[in-house]
C-alpha cells in the first residue's frame, strides 16, 4: 500500500464531493487535522475506518487500498480490447 497514493486519493475524491476535511473528519468521528495528515501521506487511515470512507467517498475499498480508481481503468482496458478486437476483424 502506498501511503502518500491512498492520501492524494482520499482527498482528490473528498474535493470531488465538496466535502472538507471537516465535514469528512465530522463523518468518520476524526480530527479534521486527521485527514489532512491521511492527505499528506503523513499518516494512513485505520482499517476500521475504511468501510465508511469508502461509503462517504463512494469509492470501494480497493479503489482506496490502490489509491486510484479502477472501475474506470477497466473501463478503458475493456474498450482498448474491443478496439484491438475490431481492427484485426477489418
Amino acid at each position: 500500500m502506498d501511503q502518500a497514493k491512498i492520501g492524494k486519493f482520499i482527498g482528490k475524491i473528498r474535493k470531488e464531493k465538496d466535502l472538507k476535511q471537516a465535514e469528512l473528519a465530522e463523518k468518520l468521528g476524526v480530527t479534521s487535522k486527521t485527514v489532512s495528515r491521511w492527505e499528506t501521506g503523513k499518516y494512513m487511515p485505520d482499517l476500521s475506518l475504511f468501510t465508511d470512507i469508502s461509503q462517504i467517498l463512494g469509492v470501494t475499498i480497493n479503489e482506496l487500498l490502490q489509491g486510484e480508481r479502477l472501475i474506470k481503468n477497466n473501463m478503458i482496458y475493456i474498450s482498448l480490447q474491443k478496439i484491438q478486437h475490431f481492427l484485426v476483424e477489418i
